[in-house]
């Protein structure tokens, strides 16, 4: 399953050497994975925090090149796996050809009392659809 996110780096991404500051990475994979939701899922976080939520349980990040103030940056997102409340993600940032890095992603659906909560059937049912069988 696959979604893409298009980013241009504005002037709040940058640090004073003009290059984004890479926490600011974060919240624009943040941004990819709230319209992968909306998108793809048909899951809102609008929704979805009415009974719940989706935190980071673990984060990979390989920084491969600088972006800079004007680049326009696609966050191109793929599922990987799901398992019984885990989600693995996988998210690519390219300009052009260029991979600016390469961010491994795990979330975990909770329920409002922060328990893991399994995947519900609708939306386990659209991610097996795409990438197979479950964990």
């Amino acid at each position: 399953m696959h979604s893409t996110l298009r980013q241009k780096i504005l002037f709040k991404h940058c640090d004073p050497a003009g290059i984004v500051f890479y926490p600011r990475y974060f919240e624009m994979i943040n941004d990819a994975v709230e319209a992968m939701f909306a998108d793809v899922l048909d899951w809102p976080f609008e929704d979805l925090h009415q009974t719940g939520a989706v935190p980071t349980a673990s984060f990979q990040v390989d920084f491969k090149a600088p972006s800079r103030h004007g680049d326009v940056l696609d966050l191109n997102l793929t599922i990987k796996a799901i398992g019984g409340a885990s989600l693995r993600l996988q998210i690519v940032a390219q300009s052009g050809e260029e991979v600016r890095f390469v961010a491994d992603q795990v979330l975990v659906c909770i329920d409002q009392n922060g328990r893991p909560l399994r995947w519900p059937d609708a939306i386990r049912a659209k991610i097996d659809k795409e990438i197979g069988d479950p964990l």
